[in-house]
């Protein structure tokens, strides 16, 4: 659905009536934070009881036919003979230069069906790139508008599901496809948090009344509705990377991190040979944590340099920890940089002093990693 030039998900009128801060994200208007407490509340809530996040403005797409599995292995990096049907793998889409097109989640239903579920900004570049390579009786099809997606998160995040008669406890990475009040629902145990958590994937005409559901059950576990900003500050802590910033079509899985959503022995995959020979050389730069020691907060494209003044890279996204009361942040760093070397943060012309770190920043009760 349209709202002037940004799209906005089958909960807007949700949002609206709950007097959420809104934004665009990725061409989507989509909640920041709600009243009575904001970031800081519905981060805690995540950390402590239960968050329920619409994350309706991500991708969805189908890819099906025979071999749609075997298509789909030789196109993005993660190695999907790795799973079996019912499971969910994260994946990255790269191109011929080892830069990532977009990061996405990979639901497995059968050897002919694969559900991804790409970045909102991203999907239509991911679908026709897809259906440029596609052979024969593979469909690549472009649903974004066809599915909600409702994120659960929390250590209370079982009770909330168990509430409203849906699955729970089920293994990591793993997705059941079940019904609620007759309709189909994929329940499926990711999210983007830490914290244990679910996905819940609903129709788009099912997603507002399964809303209103999930947030009168959250409520009485003592959680909240809960924004992209918090979703922001729990993923930072994490250590997740986010597409624009730790990941992009100029930052490479090897550079960020994330070499092992590569499946190095497949025979292709999409920028296979230029990752290949990166892994070989060793990148030129790398991620890393950064911990503020001084005061400040950190932002994106802030340069990083020793405390003797050499340049070492940039941060690629930062914030105040609610958790740690202080800043923190991600940064693509000169390879030479080690975890405890004590570095200095330009953060509007103003030098903040920092630790490197390897993330995550904090340790959460069940970390989902």
């Amino acid at each position: 659905m349209s709202n002037g030039a940004l799209k906005t998900s089958p909960l807007h009128e949700k949002h609206v009536a709950l007097g959420a801060k809104m934004a665009d994200f990725g061409g989507w208007e989509m909640p920041i934070e709600y009243p009575g407490g904001g970031v800081v509340a519905e981060h805690t809530a995540v950390r402590t009881a239960v968050g329920v996040f619409d994350v309706s403005h991500l991708g969805k797409a189908s890819v099906r036919g025979p071999g749609a599995k075997d298509f789909v292995n030789a196109c993005l990096a993660n190695d999907l003979n790795r799973i079996e049907p019912g499971k969910a793998q994260y994946t990255l889409c790269c191109n011929d230069s080892g830069g990532v097109v977009d990061d996405l989640i990979a639901y497995l239903r059968s050897d002919d069906d694969v559900f991804l579920i790409p970045n909102a900004a991203n999907t239509g570049e991911v679908v026709e790139l897809l259906k440029a390579a596609a052979p024969e009786g593979i469909e690549v099809e472009n649903l974004h508008e066809g599915y909600g997606v409702l994120a659960v998160q929390g250590p209370q995040s079982d009770e909330v599901l168990e509430a409203l008669g849906l699955p729970s406890g089920h293994d990591y990475m793993s997705f059941v496809e079940t019904q609620w009040q007759g309709h189909p629902l994929i329940v499926c145990r990711t999210g983007y948090t830490g914290e244990r958590g679910y996905e819940l994937v609903p129709a788009w005409d099912v997603a507002a009344d399964l809303w209103d559901a999930l947030i009168e059950a959250a409520r009485a576990q003592g959680g909240l509705p809960c924004g992209l900003g918090a979703r922001d500050t729990l993923r930072t802590e994490m250590g997740y990377a986010l597409h624009g910033h730790e990941l992009s079509t100029e930052i490479t899985p090897v550079q960020a991190r994330v070499g092992w959503a590569v499946g190095w022995k497949k025979d292709t995959f999409w920028g296979r040979d230029a990752l290949v020979a990166e892994k070989a050389a060793g990148p030129s730069r790398v991620a890393w944590g950064l911990v503020v020691t001084g005061r400040g907060i950190p932002r994106s494209h802030c340069a990083v340099r020793s405390a003797s003044g050499e340049a070492l890279g940039e941060v690629t996204s930062g914030t105040f920890s609610p958790t740690l009361k202080q800043g923190i942040a991600l940064a693509l760093l000169a390879p030479t940089v080690a975890e405890g070397d004590e570095v200095v943060i330009d953060v509007r012309g103003r030098d903040v002093a920092a630790v490197v770190k390897r993330p995550p920043f904090v340790e959460v009760g069940v970390r989902e990693s």
